[in-house]
């Protein structure tokens, strides 16, 4: 064996030490927010970090495995950048303001969000989608009452917040509506915080 193959077989020894189960599930969310949920299969994941089946294998004992700790890394992390982020904002206009401005500017959740809307009849997705709406419901009408709407204008303001969320992203990622300008989108941006948030 001469001294490059040497090299080599190290270097691919190293990265399989190095990668992590953590490293194989974002590459899936990766790739779910390039090609969609059913794009996700290990021989082309195992290509793009550079590592060979077996240090797939090392982590996870199926695709479906790998699938399920996507979804859960998207989960966690999902809540931790958006709603973890807003927990010091006292102000509960504030923090709507906050979180819509923070939601607006985000793209790859909102993408990967997108393609698992497409894919709920796969019975791993559903479930995953079901806990995130539910909470993002939940944030929405309680943000809402502490601003001071009733239990009833709470929840149909949050319905409506949502819905505007799901149907943006219709428009833009599904339907592929031209994109906004700059401009734009942050005008139409202001527009739905001035309309959705109370005043007083």
């Amino acid at each position: 064996m001469n001294d490059s193959s040497v090299s080599s077989t190290e270097s691919r020894s190293t990265r399989h030490s190095r990668l992590s189960a953590d490293d194989w599930a974002q590459a899936a969310l990766d790739l779910i927010a390039e090609q969609g949920v059913g794009a996700v299969a290990v021989e082309p994941l195992a290509r793009r970090l550079g590592v060979t089946k077996g240090s797939f294998y090392w982590h996870f004992p199926s695709r479906d495995a790998l699938l399920q700790a996507a979804l859960e890394r998207w989960e966690v992390v999902e809540q931790q950048q958006v709603f973890g982020s807003l927990e010091e904002v006292p102000d509960p206009r504030t923090r709507l303001r906050a979180l819509f401005q923070l939601v607006a500017h985000e793209v790859t959740p909102h993408v990967i969000y997108s393609e698992l809307l497409k894919a709920l009849d796969n019975p791993m997705v559903r479930p995953v989608i079901d806990r995130v709406s539910q909470r993002r419901m939940e944030y929405l009408i309680a943000s809402f009452r502490q601003a001071g709407l009733s239990s009833t204008d709470a929840r149909h303001r949050a319905r409506l917040a949502y819905a505007a969320y799901v149907g943006f992203l219709q428009l833009s990622l599904q339907l592929q509506q031209p994109k906004q300008a700059r401009e734009d989108f942050e005008a139409y941006v202001e527009h739905v915080i001035e309309t959705l948030i109370p005043n007083s």
